[in-house]
């Protein structure tokens, strides 16, 4: 395949420039300068003039449900969603049925996973069976492919037990990676403590409940030295912690979502349970709070914790909902709607985050465009306006449908093959 006349954004070299780009056998044979290749021995050719062309975008944090729950999605469906919103390598939770806590687990799933056309990573539990007590045998679960580890959807209460857990990632270089929500201080999950909760009668979830959790674990990230990744953060303090101990040398990192840097808890009026997730919606002054965050580096991963959940299940009443809401086929669009266009981020700081910087944390050989590296990309037009109606996604839960949001991805290309096209 020739592609011409794209505008190449790689943040890993710092490049922002015309480009031809050909590619053979899955790989980048030659980059170039736009107008230098022309067709050869009959290959196809893609212009992609007005396009601008990135490395495929990286999610370190989404559930394709698979086992267990594949009638909220299946690792085909989920594929499908990520290709769609420009993902060509993604990395599943362990918090399926069964968990991902040992090895004959793991390499049945890998196994299945290989066989989708983008890339699929798979994080195995840091506990056995999410309990938080008997810690999986980490090297071995690495050994086997593992990318890292997580209990995700659960927070892990002993700190003696995250500590030797998080000792045991930095000796096998790898992170680990905290859902940050201390039940004791929560009453009704999904829906933050304040003016909005209570006009729906319910005392909710505070945002110390998350805030109190990553002062511990920013402590214990700084005396571990481990690969600390706070997930899905979603209160200012807990921004504010994660930059006081990264400033004294703690391997921290925290997630940013679309929908924590562009709703606030108002959104749950609105609408209803498809703005029900965990951590819950913030205040305004919280998700300003994440975009700070994100202009200074604070934060420096986007991920979307894609939560696929049956119509069904999201039209119960709200406080037997399940929280969370689909995310990988709006991820990009509300990057440049929310971050981009108001002047938070440029459009190579956005890209770093859904690229390089995670690739980088997880050792993903991905994330950058250069001659010999796989041809994992995506095309699309900052400027086009589109509004989401239907999904890839096995599920709707989102609460961006019908939005008008900017830019719209036209082709996903992972391992040279066009596994998208608009």
């Amino acid at each position: 395949m020739l592609i011409k006349n794209g505008f190449l954004i790689d943040p890993a070299s710092d490049t922002e420039r015309l480009v031809d780009l050909r590619i053979t056998d899955g790989l980048i044979q030659t980059l170039a300068d736009a107008g230098t290749l022309t067709p050869e021995n009959g290959e196809d050719e893609l212009d992609a003039a007005g396009l601008m062309i990135s490395p495929g975008l990286v999610d370190t944090h989404i559930h394709f449900r698979d086992p267990g729950f594949t009638y909220k999605e299946d690792l085909h469906t989920g594929s499908l969603a990520a290709a769609a919103g420009g993902f060509t390598s993604v990395i599943c939770m362990a918090n399926t049925s069964p968990v991902i806590d040992s090895v004959p687990v793991l390499k049945e799933l890998m196994e299945r996973e290989a066989l989708e056309d983008i890339h699929i990573f798979q994080a195995a539990a840091v506990s056995c069976g999410l309990k938080g007590e008997e810690m999986t045998s980490m090297k071995e679960l690495a050994a086997a492919g593992a990318c890292g580890f997580t209990d995700d959807g659960i927070p892990l209460k002993n700190a003696a037990f995250l500590y030797k857990a998080m000792e045991e990632a930095k000796a096998l270089d790898l992170p680990i990676s905290l859902h940050e929500e201390d039940p004791a201080f929560i009453e009704t999950n999904g829906i933050n403590h304040g003016p909005v909760s209570d006009a729906l009668g319910i005392y909710g979830s505070p945002s110390i409940a998350e805030e109190s959790l990553v002062a511990r674990d920013c402590l214990l990230a700084l005396r571990s030295g481990a690969q600390v990744v706070i997930q899905h953060i979603s209160s200012g303090q807990s921004v504010e912690l994660v930059r006081t101990f990264k400033a004294m040398g703690a391997n921290l990192h925290a997630e940013a979502t679309p929908h924590h840097f562009t709703l606030t808890d108002e959104a749950v009026l609105k609408y209803g349970a498809l703005a029900k997730m965990n951590p819950p919606l913030r205040t305004e002054n919280d998700r300003l709070a994440i975009i700070e965050g994100l202009k200074d580096g604070t934060i420096d991963l986007i991920a979307t914790d894609h939560a696929p959940h049956s119509t069904e299940e999201k039209s119960r009443p709200i406080t037997q909902t399940p929280s969370g809401i689909i995310g990988l086929e709006t991820s990009l669009a509300l990057g440049i709607t929310s971050l981009v266009r108001p002047g938070h981020l440029t459009l190579s700081q956005l890209i770093e985050k859904m690229t390089i910087n995670p690739a980088s944390l997880y050792h993903l050989p991905c994330g950058s465009v250069a001659e010999g590296k796989s041809a994992d990309l995506v095309l699309f037009d900052p400027n086009e306006k589109w509004t989401p109606e239907t999904y890839a996604s096995k599920s709707s839960n989102s609460p961006f449908t019908g939005w008008e949001l900017y830019g719209k991805v036209k082709y996903t290309i992972c391992d040279g093959k066009i596994v998208y096209k608009d």
